[in-house]
């Protein structure tokens, strides 16, 4: 950037030290800062001058904040680029539907990239169905996949593997009474991290070392793993490819962005032949050398029921496949599924992202689920079950109704127990035009909600955790 732009920019994410964030909070305060790149709170920094929003992977989940203050950050940098009469660009390969809809519905102007960076060509995408070319019990790599990486490293080139689960395993259970092994906080499977000898939960860090005998039936050496993780491929790519110099890229193996660096220096100058990684490595890396993808379950983000699943997991493979093929070499992409009739499936194999976008815009609309529609999230926790079900079951009898408005619920979110509180949701959907802002807060004024629960509100909700 300071190359072509002739400024240095300033940084601003959580891992900046204290010093740090006051040195360029008073720097961007004075106006001595031309350029910020930040994370979502770099929005709220005080800027004198501010002439340009840019919001890089506009569509990106994480933009959404969900813990205390609830906001979505694309959408309050377009709430202050109007205040402050400036341009925002959302910038997206993978455009949201809601950008998009904005686009058709003459709100937003649109600029497109004709030409992929460097002029290479899209890599070509092959659906791999693993109902019948699946491997062997055991194994996770289907033998078209595993011919294509001796191909891929005979041939001097690097690849990458996709498996959006960190850890060895995402399940334990005992083979003897099947019993699983879940943390006792969250009501969430407790994940093996072989390589550091813990059991771990992703959703409030609780660990504990991987038990010797079955905590329920009491048999020894019964507990086995199910499922892969990123650990896991790893231990399957040493069998199959035991000179393949080999690197896993997860947010718990990389901390830091001076890791992330070092990391991609090696795999940009190929002292790396494979990278095993997920989300972290899906998008905003060039690396020339790397012309084969392959994605290990393509399958796994279209479970659970939300209905932005399709969305969300066309977006991430799609990103996927876009880190094969950047240089002078064709790039190839193999997705192994389950499911290869699946629209999304199609669509990448075609890739037609605009038919994609044109069949779930239509499923959308019919639905009436955002951006044709409104929704919002009450969630009801607190640490007394009894109590966060007494405030629940008061919320649906205070529910509005009227001018197209339902409410569904009070039902245990898909993680009824999260850091040892107790959550119930409720969901209101109303049309487009109802502004639902002032219908929940009168709804919450109605409701007797007692000091021990909390009620956060979620206007627009992003995941449905």
């Amino acid at each position: 950037f300071r190359d072509r732009f002739g400024t240095e920019p300033a940084m601003w994410h959580s891992e900046l030290t204290g010093a740090r964030r006051r040195d360029t909070w008073r720097a961007v305060a004075e106006g001595k800062v031309r350029v910020v790149v930040g994370a979502r709170s770099a929005l709220f920094l005080p800027f004198r001058e501010l002439g340009l929003i840019v919001i890089d992977e506009e569509h990106d989940g994480s933009f959404k904040q969900e813990d205390g203050v609830v906001y979505h950050a694309r959408d309050m940098a377009v709430v202050r680029a109007q205040l402050e009469g400036i341009p925002a660009v959302l910038v997206s390969a993978t455009p949201s539907l809601e950008s998009v809809t904005n686009v058709r519905r003459g709100r937003y102007e649109e600029v497109t990239l004709p030409a992929r960076h460097g002029g290479a060509d899209l890599a070509g995408v092959t659906v791999i169905d693993m109902r019948r070319e699946g491997p062997a019990r055991g194994h996770w790599l289907s033998p078209k996949l595993a011919e294509a990486l001796a191909d891929t490293f005979e041939a001097g080139d690097q690849a990458m593997l996709f498996l959006n689960r960190r850890g060895y395993a995402p399940l334990t259970l005992c083979r003897t009474c099947g019993h699983r092994l879940q943390c006792p906080r969250c009501t969430a499977w407790l994940v093996e991290h072989r390589l550091v000898g813990r059991l771990q939960c992703h959703h409030c860090g609780f660990q504990t070392k991987p038990p010797e005998q079955c905590p329920n039936c009491e048999d020894k050496d019964s507990m086995v793993p199910c499922g892969p993780g990123v650990e896991r491929l790893a231990e399957e790519i040493q069998l199959l490819f035991p000179e393949a110099r080999t690197v896993i890229a997860a947010s718990d193996m990389v901390h830091g962005p001076k890791q992330a660096a070092e990391l991609v220096r090696l795999i940009e100058e190929k002292e790396i032949d494979l990278v095993i990684g997920t989300q972290i490595v899906a998008k905003g890396y060039h690396f020339p050398g790397l012309t084969l993808v392959g994605v290990v379950d393509a399958d796994l983000g279209l479970s659970g029921g939300e209905f932005r699943a399709a969305e969300k997991t066309f977006q991430l493979l799609y990103q996927v496949a876009g880190r094969a093929g950047r240089g002078d070499r064709p790039g190839r992409v193999f997705l192994q599924t389950y499911m290869p009739d699946h629209g999304v499936m199609k669509a990448l194999a075609a890739g037609d992202r605009d038919a994609f976008l044109d069949a779930e815009s239509q499923a959308r609309e019919q639905a009436s689920m955002p951006p044709f529609g409104r929704l919002v999230a009450l969630i009801v926790s607190g640490r007394d079950e009894a109590a966060v079900d007494g405030v629940a079951a008061g919320l649906a009898r205070a529910a509005p109704r009227g001018d197209g408005i339902r409410v569904l619920g009070p039902a245990p979110a898909p993680m009824a127990l999260l850091r040892g509180r107790h959550r119930r949701r409720l969901l209101l959907t109303a049309p487009k035009g109802v502004a639902p802002q002032r219908v929940v807060r009168a709804w919450i004024e109605r409701a007797p909600i007692a000091k021990k629960v909390r009620v956060q509100v979620d206007v627009d909700p992003v995941s449905f955790f």
